[in-house]
């Protein structure tokens, strides 16, 4: 439970607010048959003004999290000051030493990979393998070391849609759930202010589970870990329950055999997650 606070309570600081755009969805509607897009003679049709392409896509989600991130360290001095003015005991927030925040959270997986087909023998076969993003509830679980670093236990499963991808159409290929549990180490900014963010580091372990196979193909694919960056902030509504927006980017790459290794595919994920939710202090 939290430290009681001595004195009276602090004033409540300026207010501050966020919000994270929702990406673009990805069309999955099924296309001809591989042989058809591996044959078909067809350029691409020009994109329509206003299309969004996966460069665009990479370079807004690139954005938002380097918005997240730069605004976390610029906003750490007025939280910092804000912290000081809570001295003496006026905490407004309840991260201390020990203390468990349970996050509860509606999260955007969203990979932004597109990674090239090719033939056993190393051939390109016009194709690309693309996974589409998908909306799920995920809990985040803190332990505080000291008043300013933690760790978090991420958890949460999400459903995928793998889709070759050809000049003219695509095709589902494979649809599969992912358990991608993370741990990060955290470092929180003003821990006794009402407004507090915080940045993070740490691992990921990707899990494929329960996939069916779609249109003829066989895909498999290997589970594995890799590196997980983070960036957020918490807002205190009482001294026990807080908001809280989280941006994180997990780094992961598998190799997926199509065919019993008549194709292969080095599958380039890189989700990015994004999350707000409601925290609860125990």
């Amino acid at each position: 439970m939290g430290r009681q606070g001595q004195g009276a309570a602090a004033k409540d600081g300026p207010a501050f607010a966020a919000s994270a755009s929702a990406v673009a969805s990805l069309d999955l509607g099924q296309g001809e048959r591989f042989k058809q897009l591996f044959k078909s003679p067809h350029a691409a049709p020009a994109a329509k003004e206003g299309d969004m392409t996966m460069l665009d896509k990479a370079a807004m989600n690139a954005s938002a999290v380097a918005i997240a991130a730069v605004a976390a360290l610029a906003l750490a001095p007025a939280a910092h000051a804000a912290d000081a003015a809570a001295a003496d005991g006026e905490i407004t927030v309840g991260k201390h030493a020990h203390a468990i925040i349970v996050d509860l959270r509606a999260t955007d997986v969203d990979p932004v990979g597109s990674s090239p087909i090719y033939t056993a023998a190393g051939a390109a076969t016009g194709l690309n393998a693309t996974a589409d993003s998908n909306v799920i509830p995920s809990l985040g679980i803190q332990y505080f070391f000291t008043d300013h670093i933690a760790a978090e236990l991420i958890l949460g499963t999400s459903k995928h849609t793998i889709t070759a991808v050809g000049p003219t159409s695509s095709t589902v290929v494979r649809k599969t759930w992912v358990l991608p549990p993370t741990v990060t180490a955290q470092y929180h900014f003003a821990p006794h202010s009402r407004f507090s963010p915080y940045v993070g580091a740490g691992v990921n372990y990707m899990i494929f589970y329960s996939g069916k196979d779609y249109n003829g193909f066989t895909v498999r694919t290997h589970d594995g870990f890799g590196p997980a960056l983070q960036a957020g902030a918490d807002y205190a509504v009482t001294r026990r329950v807080n908001l809280n927006l989280d941006v994180k980017k997990i780094f992961f790459r598998t190799d997926a055999n199509i065919n019993n290794g008549a194709l292969k595919s080095h599958v380039q994920l890189d989700p990015w997650v994004i999350s707000a939710g409601v925290g609860l202090k125990f």
